[in-house]
């Protein structure tokens, strides 16, 4: 790879041992990829809950952290994901003193590195949205694709050892989705029925997801008359990098890079697959087991704005969640604090619902969880968490927001839940 001065400087050591650690890793990257150079990049959002990190990956974090300040401070801005333990809650849910000194740890160590602990998924709605062109280093599959592609900035998903390597350089490798070429459509489909809820879009991204084979095939999609919300295209790009492991997608007519169909087709476009709502309907019964009594119902994967939260607070308002059946709300730090002070948190937890800060499900020892409060039978609105959760010993089921309400209040999976 072709290195400039300061990045010859990184790699000597001459900045510091924890910058040449990570121009290493990076140019290890880069070579696997073909990369000829590095791209300078503006912002990083590192995925690193200690649950992932492990004992490990903790004292390694340590040990960045004890070098003087010029050579551990981050040299762009950069943000967090969610993390696993929300500390005013956590001992509800059963987890354990050590899962949250070992995330204190991991804290203290981002903190002493100049990372902003924004907690979040949902970055490019709450912190800094990435525009047009911007190059970056995303970790999160949900925050790079929508970033990607609603935004039309430029990241590959960055594994957390890549993410934080990009921190202490202020770049990354150029390849992948930073280049023109590998950001044309390789497949198009059709859709015929227009999504009706946020797990509609998320049902949608998930057949998609489904029906692609590699990272590195985008995805564009026909036939979406008008401009779906932030959060219907949050979902959808979630659930379709959970299932299709893409990064990238261009909506026609809606996302900045596509406004026709030629503009992201190098040579002649390939032949549409048409997407119907029996499709949808099908994956939805793909989650099944109605009837089941239900355990909890989490709200979560990605975390939800502050329509969402409204919106979830109009639906339990005057009703209350099933004695045996526990309901789990997740958003960012910062929209708490705006829900809190607006009454949503208070309306949505007199209803017996438990709403978090900072976390996302599966990032917080689900497994460990579900094992500690008997926890096995699991619904949600997200197409993305029912398609992890599983890995973590949960028997998941798919619903709109209204469908996990209900079933929360009778304490049962419904029988039809699309």
């Amino acid at each position: 790879m072709r290195l400039n001065d300061i990045e010859q400087a990184m790699l000597g050591g001459k900045l510091g041992e924890p910058r040449k650690w990570a121009i290493e890793q990076q140019m290890r990257v880069g070579r696997f990829f073909d990369a000829q150079d590095f791209v300078p990049i503006s912002q990083v959002h590192l995925m690193a809950d200690a649950e992932s990190l492990g004992p490990i990956g903790v004292e390694f974090l340590e040990d960045l952290a004890k070098a003087p300040a010029e050579h551990r401070r981050v040299r762009v801005p950069t943000i967090t994901d969610p993390r696993g333990i929300d500390f005013d809650a956590y001992r509800r849910l059963g987890q354990t003193e050590s899962m949250a000194g070992l995330e204190q740890r991991a804290i203290d160590a981002f903190r002493a590195m100049g990372f902003l602990m924004t907690d979040t998924c949902i970055n490019y709605q709450t912190v800094s949205p990435p525009v047009l062109g911007e190059h970056i280093a995303f970790g999160d599959t949900g925050s790079t694709i929508y970033a990607n592609s609603v935004q039309g900035a430029r990241s590959n998903f960055e594994g957390g050892p890549s993410a934080l390597a990009a921190a202490l350089t202020g770049r990354t490798p150029r390849y992948g989705y930073h280049l023109d070429e590998k950001r044309k459509a390789t497949r198009v489909f059709l859709l015929r029925d227009r999504p009706k809820d946020l797990s509609d879009w998320g049902a949608l991204g998930g057949v998609i997801g489904r029906k692609l084979q590699s990272y590195w095939e985008v995805p564009a999609i026909l036939g979406v008359e008008a401009p779906p919300t932030s959060d219907e295209l949050k979902h959808f790009g979630a659930a379709l990098a959970s299932y299709g492991t893409v990064a990238l997608f261009h909506m026609v007519g809606v996302t900045p890079e596509a406004p026709e169909l030629p503009a992201v087709i190098d040579d002649e476009a390939p032949a549409s697959e048409m997407i119907a709502g029996d499709d949808l309907r099908a994956f939805y019964a793909s989650y099944g087991g109605g009837g089941d009594k239900l355990d909890v119902v989490v709200f979560a994967a990605p975390q939800l704005s502050l329509y969402e939260l409204q919106q979830l607070a109009d639906l339990l308002d005057g009703r209350q969640v099933h004695p045996e059946t526990s309901v789990l709300v997740t958003t960012s730090p910062e929209i708490k604090s705006a829900a809190d002070r607006m009454g949503l948190t208070q309306r949505i937890e007199r209803a017996g619902a438990i709403v978090l800060k900072g976390v996302c499900f599966y990032q917080m020892h689900a497994r460990e969880i579900g094992e500690a409060m008997g926890w096995k039978r699991l619904m949600s609105n997200s197409a993305k968490l029912v398609n992890i959760i599983g890995g973590y010993g949960y028997v998941p089921s798919l619903g709109t927001m209204a469908a996990c309400i209900d079933a929360a209040v009778a304490g049962r999976v419904p029988e039809k839940v699309a």
